[in-house]
């Protein structure tokens, strides 16, 4: 293989080498946030909102707040809340580690014994990004996608 180009397909968009790299302090700030959570079983939601990226010493804390709509159910509030480190490692609230964003993009994951959660990262349109997440286990499976946009 050349080192000029990565291993990756060309499919119109450009190659991770040509791609910029993401780094922490580009998030910052407020960005809406739409996403889509598809059941394998039992109906999918909605959840629409917005994530916060707020400057936390040397790293940022995630949060992210909004309204989830399940059909059948009244609409109720969500919240969720990580740490971003500066190598785009991101940490549940309780310290624990839970995955890192490949900075062009791509794909990673976390295993909590039963479960594997698959996430995909896409920049390819930065500054909107998303962000696919696949979650199997004994008691799981769904899928989740979400699209994040800066405010204007």
């Amino acid at each position: 293989m050349s080192r000029f180009f990565s291993d990756t397909h060309f499919s119109g968009k450009e190659s991770t080498l040509l791609r910029a790299a993401r780094h922490l302090d580009e998030f910052e700030g407020h960005w809406r946030l739409d996403r889509q959570i598809f059941h394998a079983e039992g109906p999918d939601a909605l959840f629409e909102g917005e994530a916060v990226w707020i400057p936390d010493g040397a790293d940022f804390t995630y949060v992210e707040t909004g309204v989830l709509r399940i059909p059948g159910q009244k609409p109720m509030r969500a919240e969720r809340q990580y740490l971003w480190k500066q190598d785009l490692s991101v940490w549940f609230s309780d310290g624990r580690f839970f995955h890192k964003v490949p900075v062009f993009g791509g794909e990673t994951e976390h295993w909590c014994d039963p479960d594997r959660y698959a996430v995909r990262y896409a920049f390819d349109d930065w500054p909107v990004f998303s962000v696919d997440w696949t979650v199997t286990g004994p008691r799981k499976d769904y899928r989740m996608h979400s699209v994040y946009e800066p405010w204007t």
